[in-house]
């Protein structure tokens, strides 16, 4: 190859440059072939596989929509639409825990009725309830059905603009501030959402937020940008103060947020010592009452009129909140219980705390030795756990509980959290929840089981 290179050399200057491309790429082509029979076998079959790979990505039919000659938009054929369908795998609505799944197996019972002060299941039992949040028993209210109803019809289960606002959303905001006494509300699509976007709409980062340890899991989720500090439960006394850096102190955004009816311990907000902790720290107060509204209050206003607190100042709102609002039908419900609740002028509320009351001492008098009870007496929410005496006070033994009741004529539940609870670790425990319609001898009935049970145990 040199002689002939010299060669051309000599006789043609142009060739000469072409010669010798040709022979630089002869060597590397024979690199590159001692470069594959010296490479490590691994190495051979990665680099295949990934360029077999990229073929298939560049020869793989493509889902693009093609523009169509009417000139109406871009749309998938009716062959893809079929292909995309029949590929598709939904993801599983659980986890697949065999745990979760067993606990689900456990429950498999079909309500044939409305879930109000009773419950009729499809094995034809009626079981009075105590499991669930009907405190004002507006559950089956004719009002509040025929209302919800007759916004089915005018707006149906999706509207052209279902993904906004809407008349009936904007007259619950004006019924929500003029049944507070404020400015102006906002409207959130669902109430988990409503503390735990509100949170971070004024905390920051450094900020400090204090709560109680049994504070309900939306606050705890609306809290996770910030530090957050937890005090004893009210059950087990009031919340302390401590003095730091003062300096540090002037700088720093503290922020007080409370439930007015705690759903986890069945405890009542002071709300009144707080606030007197608001004005002299300097901190700002959020009250949480998902609870509270309806309950508490001479007319049922909530915890701001039990401890007679004037609502001072307006609730901002993220601005997505409303990227899928809440539906129409739900919001007209709504209006029509919030009216209800304003024409009855506490009736209810003051009869839901009479009956609460009444629970609360005869499960104090009758089963004091046998079950301990924790809530406020007026608190239509009770915890209720075993005494050491009685057995061991686990979540089998309370389940246990629970299906015996079912027996019984009784409907109670076991009260869970998230596993991404990030508060105190609470006891297990049978949550009552009290209706304002419950009768003496419904409550009756529930004291004779649960003295019955916890005596069956004992022996």
């Amino acid at each position: 190859v040199s002689d002939l290179f010299y060669y051309q050399r000599q006789s043609n200057p142009i060739k000469d440059v072409n010669i010798c491309c040709r022979c630089r790429c002869l060597l590397e082509f024979s690199d590159l072939i001692e470069a594959i029979y010296s490479a490590p076998t691994y190495h051979l079959v990665f680099e295949g596989c990934l360029i077999l790979f990229i073929v298939g990505l560049l020869f793989q039919h493509s889902f693009l929509p093609s523009k169509r000659r009417g000139g109406s938009g871009d749309r998938l054929s009716k062959a893809e639409e079929d292909q995309l369908i029949a590929e598709w795998q939904p993801e599983p609505l659980v986890s697949g825990d065999p745990a979760d799944e067993a606990l689900l197996a456990s429950y498999q019972r079909c309500a044939t009725s409305q879930v109000g002060r009773s419950v009729t299941y499809s094995d034809g039992r009626t079981l009075v309830n105590f499991a669930t949040g009907n405190f004002l028993d507006f559950i089956g209210e004719a009002r509040i059905r025929d209302r919800a109803l007759a916004s089915l019809r005018h707006y149906g289960l999706r509207p052209a603009r279902f993904y906004g606002t809407m008349d009936v959303h904007l007259h619950l905001e004006e019924q929500l501030a003029k049944f507070y006494g404020c400015e102006e509300a906002v409207l959130y699509s669902y109430g988990f959402s409503t503390i735990a976007s509100a949170i971070p709409s004024y905390a920051k980062r450094h900020d400090i937020i204090f709560a109680d340890e049994r504070c309900c899991f939306a606050i705890q989720q609306g809290s996770a940008i910030t530090t957050l500090r937890t005090w004893r439960s009210f059950c087990s006394g009031r919340p302390s103060t401590t003095v730091g850096t003062p300096k540090k102190a002037r700088v720093t955004r503290k922020f007080i947020v409370v439930e007015g009816l705690y759903v986890n311990c069945g405890d009542i907000c002071p709300l009144g010592e707080l606030v007197k902790l608001k004005y002299k720290y300097k901190v700002r107060l959020f009250v949480e009452e998902s609870a509270s509204l309806g309950t508490l209050g001479a007319t049922g206003r909530g915890i701001c009129e039990e401890a007679g607190v004037s609502v001072q100042d307006r609730l901002s709102g993220l601005g997505y909140c409303f990227s899928a609002s809440l539906p129409p039908m739900l919001a007209a419900a709504a209006s029509e219980a919030l009216t209800m609740v304003d024409e009855m002028r506490g009736e209810r509320t003051a009869r839901l705390k009479s009956v609460s009351d009444r629970l609360h001492q005869r499960l104090l008098a009758e089963l004091d030795n046998l079950w301990s009870v924790e809530g406020a007496p007026m608190s239509p929410i009770k915890h209720l756990r075993l005494h050491r005496c009685t057995g061991e006070n686990s979540l089998p033994a309370l389940e246990a509980a629970c299906a015996a009741a079912a027996d019984a004529g009784l409907l109670l539940t076991v009260a869970r959290y998230v596993a991404q609870d990030l508060g105190q670790p609470a006891q297990p425990s049978i949550r009552l929840s009290v209706n304002c319609n419950h009768s003496d001898s419904e409550i009756g009935s529930l004291l004779d089981f649960l003295k019955s049970y916890a005596t069956g145990l004992a022996k």
